[in-house]
């Protein structure tokens, strides 16, 4: 038996488990929320959720709502609209998970980050306090970058990714056991197109991708996902990269199937 298939039989027994949704995974072109791949990854989440496993959801997807909302055509190029479609959209995104998950029995709560929440001290110790004490009492944390305040971030070229390295900093606030980044493709695809079971050399992976391309309504690519995942996976936390609208695909990844690109811990 390889590594690969030695470590999936292992992700049933993670115990913390961070979900990344990416923008595009449950957003129609427009902005505006996709009902039935988010309907669908609810229900997987609130599923892992009454097995016991603890569950942190990131989720992107606000902006996108923002700019459906506010009639625009296009992403906007600046901050102050960027930050305008963030407030409306994130509104509007929060509205969907509070009713899906009402309808599943499960509380929701609202956390909203930035870089200097990871960098100052103080701010992280809160945030840590704050994201144990939810899950603690069975709260399903629904984490999104603070796009509002986070003018730096929301400029610069290397941003939070969609939210992948915004995930990736999760992991090792809450010293999760597995991060799933959910994107619009079924895992890693090699220099062929085809996907990768398995990646232990990040090298090599770095190697088969682009960086992201600007526009849209998401900021993130493979690129920004491997980063994230070499970030996760130095803090002892093993990754995987799998398609968001594929069937049952986090309840799949929980059993231990083949699904995706797993890329292992550097723990391992």
């Amino acid at each position: 038996m390889n590594v690969e298939h030695r470590y999936r039989e292992f992700l049933p027994e993670a115990r913390r488990v961070v979900v990344k949704i990416g923008t595009r995974v449950i957003a129609q072109p427009s902005g505006r929320p996709d009902m039935r791949p988010l309907r669908s990854l609810v229900k997987q989440v609130a599923e892992l959720h009454r097995k016991g496993y603890e569950v942190l959801l990131v989720s992107s997807g606000a902006v996108g709502a923002g700019i459906e909302a506010l009639g625009m055509k296009a992403r906007p190029t600046s901050v102050p609209d960027l930050q305008m479609c963030a407030a409306v959209g994130q509104a509007r995104l929060m509205a969907h998970y509070e009713a899906l998950f009402g309808a599943e029995g499960i509380v929701i709560g609202q956390v909203l980050l930035t870089h200097a929440d990871f960098q100052h001290r103080i701010r992280f110790a809160n945030a840590k306090r704050t994201m144990e004490h939810l899950i603690r009492h069975h709260v399903i944390p629904i984490i999104n970058e603070n796009d509002v305040v986070a003018d730096e971030e929301i400029k610069a070229d290397l941003s939070l990714g969609d939210n992948d390295y915004l995930a990736a900093l999760v992991v090792k606030l809450t010293r999760a056991d597995l991060l799933i980044i959910l994107s619009t493709v079924d895992g890693v695809l090699d220099s062929d197109g085809r996907r990768v079971p398995c990646i232990e050399n990040m090298t090599e992976a770095f190697g088969w991708v682009k960086p992201a391309e600007a526009g849209g309504l998401s900021k993130g690519g493979m690129d920004s996902k491997l980063r994230a995942a070499q970030i996760a996976t130095k803090a002892g936390c093993g990754v995987v990269i799998a398609g968001g609208r594929t069937k049952n695909v986090l309840t799949e990844i929980m059993a231990g199937h083949d699904i995706g690109t797993l890329i292992l811990s550097s723990a391992l």
